[in-house]
């Protein structure tokens, strides 16, 4: 029986040669000032090309979008022309990118916002999160979130407009399309999930107003590149950076149905991934299958047969390896053929340059 994860798909008008995932990493090697992306990261990208779709690390729409130092941008010329560089690279390798948007709301320090007051859904801190900001050597130096300040409607419709132009600067950098990052407790996670938004006008409350934000966003970014080139990102399972739904199945379900008003071309699921977490419910996946007709992502605890066994059962259409790509370049061809997965380094994961990024070779069978 042929594998499914290297049987071809349809995403909008793109044919992706497989169904592999890249999913978006963090990796804090954008050039300063500016937070520009650069050479070293387009060869990363471009020696990973063999993915079916290649997500972009985080890429902030905004200045007070940023959560962590060294982190790429997306709204300054030199940002757009940096990222040329990498969607250049890709594309010359025969791959597929879209560019990951997010605004990480409340999961910031003034230190990386130019001394400014991190905004999100309510006047919530996030509890036991700290972020890492540039404390003048390669090495991270890690400080605690501090209390946001609540947005305003007005901040609501600015930072939609961030978004759409966003996604407008993405396409003019050559990415293929976007994908939304309202997941893993950033700001739009913040508006979705209940134990993170205290609102009381129609952004808060009941599960269509903490949906509203993510609506609206997801209409002005496909208005301006066509729905088709937007995907988004979920975590309902997650507790990531303090942002917990006291029902996520009800919630996350009707989040599917919402994008799938919308017609966005992909939804992405980030599962829990750590040794001990639960398994994503059976019965939350049937759900979104049923209320969503679009590709359906899943990334977490995946090895090779996992994520062909969840293409088989119809769960999932294409799935996402984070990790392993950090230091397997090859790796559609590692678990194709069977070939073992080398371990990453976590000491060079953030920040740094070339070290831990672009040095992990390729497999070559003895």
């Amino acid at each position: 029986m042929k594998d499914p994860l290297f049987q071809p798909i349809q995403l909008g008008k793109l044919s992706l040669k497989n169904r592999i995932v890249m999913p978006p990493m963090t990796r804090s090697r954008s050039t300063q000032p500016g937070n520009v992306a650069n050479d070293i990261m387009a060869k990363y990208y471009a020696q990973r090309a063999s993915a079916g779709l290649i997500v972009s690390e985080g890429t902030q729409i905004s200045a007070m979008g940023q959560g962590y130092a060294w982190t790429p941008g997306i709204y300054s010329p030199e940002q757009i022309a940096g990222w040329q560089k990498v969607t250049k690279a890709v594309h010359a390798k025969g791959g597929v990118m879209f560019a990951q948007l997010w605004h990480v709301g409340r999961v910031s320090h003034p230190d990386n916002i130019n001394g400014e007051q991190p905004i999100s859904s309510c006047a919530l801190k996030a509890k036991n999160v700290k972020v890492f900001v540039d404390n003048g050597t390669d090495a991270p130096g890690f400080v605690d979130v501090v209390v946001p300040r609540e947005m305003t409607k007005a901040d609501i419709k600015l930072v939609i407009g961030e978004y759409r132009q966003a996604a407008l600067n993405a396409i003019e950098a050559g990415f293929d399309g976007i994908e939304l990052h309202a997941a893993n407790g950033y700001l739009i996670n913040q508006f979705i999930d209940s134990e993170a938004n205290t609102r009381t006008d129609e952004y808060g409350g009941s599960i269509e107003n903490r949906l509203r934000f993510l609506g609206e966003v997801v209409a002005a970014m496909t208005d301006a590149i066509g729905a088709d080139r937007v995907g988004v990102r979920l975590a309902p399972f997650t507790s990531l950076n303090g942002t917990v739904d006291a029902t996520p199945i009800e919630t996350y379900t009707a989040a599917a149905v919402l994008l799938n008003s919308l017609n966005v071309v992909y939804i992405h699921f980030a599962e829990v991934d750590w040794d001990d977490a639960p398994e994503t419910p059976e019965e939350f996946k049937d759900s979104v299958r049923a209320a969503y007709h679009g590709v359906l992502i899943y990334a977490g605890r995946y090895n090779g047969e996992k994520g062909a066994q969840a293409i088989n059962d119809g769960l999932a259409d294409m799935i996402g390896f984070g990790r392993p790509f950090v230091s397997n370049p090859d790796l559609p061809n590692r678990i194709k053929h069977g070939y073992p997965l080398a371990p990453h380094n976590p000491e060079t994961l953030f920040g740094g340059g070339e070290k831990g990024l672009t040095d992990y070779p390729e497999y070559s069978p003895s």
